[in-house]
């Protein structure tokens, strides 16, 4: 059954052909189709130019109309309609410097990977391949068009594009265009690092993410935006509690065992939870033990500076750096007093922070009795807040005749211990608590 996108997107390709341009669905939306996916866009090209496009469609964006793409808006949804093109030179190794419109077969050669750059007549079915980009779909293979190493020279981003489709596929990056991804990862470089986050983060949410680090580490291509994560390769943990390895292979392992659909910030915690291990490794001869003392404040520290370079978002980073700095109290979570405890539980993401716990000891010893007590604990106080509303607040205090100041915060924070212990259960034994501390 025809969904309404394809079906609108389709009365464009229907218009242009009536007005006598030879028009076709392009790129993602024909892979996805091939591979039994619902497209979640639909991009048009055409040999219709920019100005024949906006003729038709007068109130579309034609903000890329420079590079032959129009944005068409058609009952709420946005399409972009493209004149079959040629590139120029890529100088800046993002965008051609000029283009030049041209026919079909031209246009599917200036594209990156042969399944990408297919055609399809929405009116027919038929597919127009003229890259071999169906039985590179028929054998589940990952091609880049032409001379690889000229097509990641134009555009370096599709170094990591080619790393995301070889995970969104499940299909094995060819020869050539493996070799041509690990000879030219320093391109890299030469790519915004907004652009460079955008995808990183696109392979981290994708479940087969473990496969997606692994790939960027033996392609070179972490190097030039994340190197911090090669020095985990190699850096030995105590066997008694980690017998799975080195702290790259935890790490990566860690990744498998996130819940379903995680959101972002548990994806980079649980990458960067470690990352100061490397840092803070101390032998001790005598003991033969291994330790790494502190390596969850550096770590902190560590993830606030990675992040800030890939500038993601300012919660992003807070929650991310939040979550690695309290990774290591989940081993005393059994000795905390109650009230400890429930401050603990009190964090705004501690749902992602228990997934992240029992993903680090399902990667490690799979000891999971912290785990199972916490997760008992907090599910506990699924119908009522962690923290109560608190019995005493600062008007009290002012109404003593107290100002804000260190004092003013300590007797809040014992009031609130007092009530947690379940030792103050009503506001007139916090009122009367108050008092006979004021007067002693």
């Amino acid at each position: 059954m025809m969904t309404e996108l394809r079906e609108q997107a389709t009365s464009i390709v229907s218009r242009l052909r009536t007005e006598g341009h030879e028009t076709y669905f392009a790129g993602g939306c024909v892979r996805d189709r091939l591979l039994n996916q619902t497209p979640k866009d639909y991009d048009i090209a055409t040999s219709a130019t920019p100005e024949e496009v906006m003729r038709l469609y007068p109130d579309s964006d034609s903000v890329g109309a420079h590079f032959g793409v129009i944005l068409v808006r058609l009952s709420g949804a946005h399409f972009e309609v493209a004149t079959f093109r040629e590139d120029g030179e890529y100088s800046d190794g993002r965008r051609p410097d000029q283009v030049v419109f041209s026919n079909a077969q031209q246009d599917a050669q200036r594209r990156d990977f042969t399944i990408n750059g297919l055609f399809e007549d929405p009116i027919t079915g038929e597919i127009i391949d003229f890259v071999g980009g169906l039985d590179d779909l028929k054998s589940h293979c990952l091609r880049a068009i032409g001379n690889p190493a000229q097509r990641f020279q134009e555009d370096a981003l599709r170094l990591m594009r080619a790393i995301r489709f070889s995970l969104k596929t499940g299909f094995t990056i060819e020869n050539s265009t493996w070799s041509a991804i690990t000879q030219h990862s320093s391109l890299l470089s030469d790519i915004s690092i907004e652009r460079i986050t955008q995808e990183f983060s696109a392979i981290l949410m994708h479940p087969q993410r473990r496969q997606g680090v692994e790939k960027l580490v033996k392609s070179g291509l972490i190097r030039e935006f994340l190197p911090e994560i090669l020095d985990l390769i190699g850096c030995e943990q105590p066997p008694e509690h980690h017998p799975e390895g080195d702290v790259y292979t935890h790490t990566c392992i860690a990744l498998e065992h996130l819940p379903p659909d995680p959101p972002l910030s548990l994806c980079f915690a649980m990458l960067l939870h470690d990352i100061a291990k490397p840092a803070t490794f101390a032998y001790d001869a005598e003991k033969k033990k291994i330790s790494f003392h502190g390596h969850e404040h550096l770590g902190a520290q560590m993830a606030e500076s990675i992040l800030r370079r890939l500038k993601v978002s300012n919660q992003l980073r807070e929650t991310v750096v939040t979550m690695v700095s309290r990774h290591m109290q989940f081993m005393n979570v059994t000795k905390m007093r109650t009230a400890t405890l429930k401050r603990f539980m009190a964090s705004e993401h501690f749902e992602q922070e228990i997934a992240l716990h029992q993903a680090d000891c399902l990667s490690s010893n799979g000891q999971l009795e912290n785990f199972e007590f916490i997760r008992a604990q907090y599910e506990s106080y699924e119908d009522q807040p962690v923290l109560p509303q608190p019995l005493l607040t600062g008007a009290d205090l002012i109404q003593h005749h107290l100002s804000p100041g260190p004092l003013f915060r300590q007797i809040l924070t014992e009031a609130q211990t007092e009530q947690l212990e379940n030792r103050l259960t009503t506001r007139e034994e916090a009122l009367a608590w108050l008092t006979q501390k004021l007067t002693s």
